[in-house]
């Protein structure tokens, strides 16, 4: 059978040869039941549950579900929110969660440390125990700004780990090249070993391993100013990173290894200090930069790979805090290829999220949580019984062995085309074609005779169009 990251890596490339142009989307608010305490970030514990993870940045995390809403860990007795950019900041699951319960959170505390500690579920899988923690490490802070924020587990199981240069402005404490201390990096770190006296090892990989220079063994890529979030890329394993600018440049960087991305010597790719003529020799570019007259402080996202957009597959999604724009860009083979905005929030970005599916979320500092989605895409399970909309069900079973029953719904009497294609493109089956009155349909698809992986269900009815993933394992 073939590796379903593989399989999923074939469909991106087939859908990225249909050329589709990147257009306006809409934001739907979820979780209408809800009310969040300065959300900051969302995510998933990648167990099969379907739950989402809100961060609050007073110090909680809230689990979300179907009839599901409530405190999964409460740290705010520890917690020190009251700098604007500090509190309870980054949240990752580990890997393996579904079998260890473990997972990672960052939050500031005293005056003022960055702490990143372990945690494990309790008994309860809604509830963490709070007395689980396990600190790894803490990192004094000379300012209450750019305290980075973001946790993420890479393709290759290890923790990386943002932290920003220390605050202030300009730079003032030095930290975006030196290489002695973890402020400006993006980190890397071992959680399932310990070494020495560390909570936690030092991946052998990591640029600076073993070095004798007294360079921090950690640091994964430098001269960052503050990246509040970055992302993987869940195909490619691409790392994505939105670095917060100082008075004129925002911009987005691909995170290489041992990578430096130029701060305090560069804002974007502008000369920062010296202000002209600076020595660029060695430094990466951003992929893509914007002005203060466009926004004034980025949130990073995350490349879509749901299945709700299909005019998304592949597009980096991010957006600006301040003027609340949402931009997508297609990056191919190692340029952009497109770049415009998608759509503009009707909240301050305080961050990007995504689901197990990979659908992506916006994160408000309004205390709201909106999706990427059109209207006849988001149509609730409850809904889909009542043919009122144009809706394509998620077939059943899915994953499925032999043959799967596919249900739609058409809301108005319309030409319609039921199809499935193969991971390059190719049509394997016409399931329905024609006109059709308004109503509930189904129809079974016989998988004899094709090979396990991941195929695509697109329904076509007038100019609505809907796709589903169709997993054939036998």
């Amino acid at each position: 059978m073939r590796p379903l990251c593989a399989i999923l890596l074939l469909l991106s490339a087939a859908l990225a040869r249909e050329s589709y142009v990147l257009a306006e989307v809409e934001l739907r608010r979820v979780f209408p039941g809800s009310r969040f305490a300065r959300p900051l970030y969302l995510t998933h514990a990648g167990d099969g549950s379907g739950r989402v993870f809100v961060v609050e940045q007073p110090g909680t995390i809230r689990v979300l579900g179907e009839g599901l809403d409530q405190v999964f860990l409460d740290l705010r007795a520890k917690v020190n929110d009251g700098p604007n950019e500090a509190g309870l900041l980054g949240l990752a699951f580990h890997p393996h969660y579904a079998e260890n319960g473990r997972f990672y959170v960052y939050y500031t505390y005293g005056n003022l440390f960055s702490r990143f500690s372990e945690f494990r579920v309790s008994a309860d899988p809604d509830q963490a125990d709070p007395a689980s923690e396990r600190v790894l490490f803490e990192v004094k802070q000379p300012a209450g700004n750019h305290n980075g924020g973001q946790l993420a587990f890479g393709p290759d199981g290890y923790l990386y780990i943002g932290l920003g240069d220390g605050g202030g402005a300009g730079d003032q404490y030095g930290n975006g090249q030196n290489l002695e201390d973890l402020l400006g990096d993006i980190l890397r770190i071992d959680v399932d070993r310990t070494q020495g006296e560390l909570a936690y090892a030092i991946p052998p990989d990591n640029p600076f391993a073993g070095n004798t220079e007294g360079w921090r063994e950690e640091i994964w890529a430098w001269g960052l100013r503050n990246p509040w979030r970055f992302s993987f890329d869940r195909l490619t394993g691409a790392l994505w990173a939105g670095d917060v600018g100082q008075n004129k440049w925002e911009e987005v960087d691909l995170i290489e290894k041992g990578g430096n991305y130029g701060w305090n010597i560069m804002e974007g790719s502008h000369c920062f200090s010296p202000s002209t003529n600076c020595d660029t020799t060695g430094l990466k570019l951003p992929v893509v930069e914007y002005s203060h007259s466009e926004g004034k402080s980025i949130s990073g996202g995350y490349v879509y790979r749901g299945a709700r957009l299909i005019r998304l597959v592949g597009v980096y999604v991010y957006g600006d805090y301040v003027s609340q724009q949402i931009w997508g860009l297609r990056y191919e083979g190692g340029q952009v290829v497109e770049h415009q905005p998608l759509a503009q929030s009707p909240s301050p970005i305080a961050s990007f999220g995504e689901d197990e599916e990979g659908e992506v979320y916006v994160v408000g500092l309004d205390g709201m949580i909106y999706v990427l989605g059109e209207e006849a895409t988001l149509v609730s399970a409850e809904e889909n019984a009542v043919p009122g909309a144009f809706v394509l069900q998620q077939n059943y079973p899915n994953p499925f062995n032999g043959s799967t029953l596919i249900r739609f719904s058409l809301a108005t009497p319309a030409q319609v085309r039921l199809e499935v294609f193969d991971l390059l493109g190719r049509r394997v089956a016409l399931l329905e074609e024609g006109r059709r009155e308004a109503g509930q349909y189904q129809v079974f698809f016989d998988a004899t005779g094709l090979g396990d992986g991941v195929y695509l269900c697109r329904l076509q009815a007038g100019t609505w169009t809907q796709t589903r993933k169709l997993v054939l394992v036998k």
